[in-house]
């Protein structure tokens, strides 16, 4: 039975071609035995074929086959051809224009449905009986009724297949919506911990290398100062390894690190630690806390530590030698003022002109990313006199 159903689906003009067949055959029997005369019959005749054909092109040609149901239906007025079997072709042909999206057709389908029933009952039965006025008015309008039916039911057909082709279009618009929704949240947190294995990375392996190479310089010399340096690699390297298993945590599902769980994100009471380890690595560091301590947004807490870690690193980075830092954290009532600056001789030019890509990393860039998300703002660059400095605000409020 699908089967069967497929095939009309897929040959609807030859299924339309096989019903006009048909109601030629009953229309053609009515014509030998209802209409008298020969050039009566031989109208009736072309009326039927037209008719037919009305039927096997109407979803080819809804139009045309329209206007030409309408002027067959002005020779059977004209030549008293009276409505038969045949004339079931106009209520099909208004239901199928009245279901097309051609909204003159389907105009005139109407005022077709409304104006042919009075025509036929005035042509046809006022001159030949003599009923009462109420009654053809009352035969009128029951006759009237199954043409604008059939236009009612192609119009709530079009009207359907309209709403069905907008949801149809909705749900294919909200599915590239959420595509690319999917797309932008893997992007962005791609960004964030690329942005994570970035600061780890960097502190952690200049911090490695700058003891390395303290403990290659003094082995001979300095034993003891040595050992100390190896001691700082082998925590720095065991600190490094930590938050990566954190990081790398986040992309599978269902495993935690070893101890069941990850390590939790540093904040700003972690910067003393953080400096400490800078100093250790023979960096100076002047660290200075303005302003009552007080609990921070986890967000803020890690913007801050990262953005000190990313600007100590870029000091031993392109400080040069003798180079100190200092680090001020100034707490207010609705930000956290942050302050990083050196007196070495400064980052290249490029890596503040143009937001912080210098070819060997995209550190300056993570900052204003990290900032950005918070709602802070951030002004890295050149110091007067020398060096470098990096400024940042944190609002401690949403939506500032």
């Amino acid at each position: 039975m699908q089967r069967l159903y497929d095939f009309f689906r897929r040959h609807p003009t030859g299924v339309d071609t096989f019903w006009a067949v048909l109601l030629f055959g009953f229309s053609g029997l009515w014509i030998v035995s209802g209409l008298h005369g020969a050039a009566q019959q031989l109208v009736g005749t072309a009326v039927g074929i037209g008719l037919s054909a009305v039927v096997a092109l109407r979803r080819k040609w809804p139009e045309w086959m329209l206007l030409l149901t309408i002027a067959l239906g002005i020779v059977q007025l004209a030549f008293d051809v009276q409505a038969n079997l045949g004339n079931f072709a106009i209520l099909v042909i208004i239901y199928t224009v009245a279901s097309g999206t051609t909204r003159w057709a389907s105009r005139l389908a109407l005022a077709g449905a409304l104006v042919a029933p009075t025509l036929a009952i005035w042509r046809f039965h006022i001159a030949r009986t003599e009923q009462p006025v109420w009654g053809l008015v009352f035969f009128t309008v029951l006759f009237t009724v199954p043409f604008v039916l059939a236009w009612v039911l192609g119009d709530s057909v079009r009207t359907r297949r309209a709403y069905w082709a907008q949801l149809e279009e909705k749900a294919a618009r909200l599915e590239k919506e959420r595509e690319t929704q999917s797309r932008i949240a893997v992007a962005a947190e791609r960004a964030r911990i690329a942005r994570e294995l970035h600061d780890v990375v960097a502190h952690n392996v200049s911090v490695m290398v700058v003891q390395a190479d303290g403990a290659a310089y003094v082995l001979d010399a300095a034993p003891d100062q040595a050992r100390q340096a190896l001691e700082a690699i082998s925590g720095t390297g065991r600190q490094a390894l930590a938050e990566m298993r954190r990081l790398l945590g986040v992309l599978r599902t269902g495993e935690k690190p070893e101890g069941g769980e990850y390590v939790p994100q540093p904040g700003v009471e972690q910067l003393a630690d953080l400096i400490d380890q800078v100093r250790g690595a023979g960096l100076p560091v002047d660290f200075r806390v303005v302003g009552e301590p007080r609990s921070l947004p986890s967000s803020v807490e890690l913007t801050a530590y990262r953005i000190v870690q990313e600007a100590l690193t870029n000091t031993r980075k392109h400080g040069g030698p003798d180079v100190g830092a200092t680090v001020r954290l100034c707490y207010k009532d609705a930000d956290l003022d942050l302050l990083v600056e050196d007196d070495g001789r400064g980052a290249q030019h490029e890596l503040y002109e143009d937001g912080g890509a210098d070819g060997l990393g995209h550190g300056l860039i993570g900052m204003r990313e990290r900032v950005g998300m918070v709602g802070g703002s951030l002004d890295a660059g050149p110091r007067p006199g020398g060096g470098f400095r990096i400024s940042a605000v944190l609002p401690l409020k949403p939506g500032r």
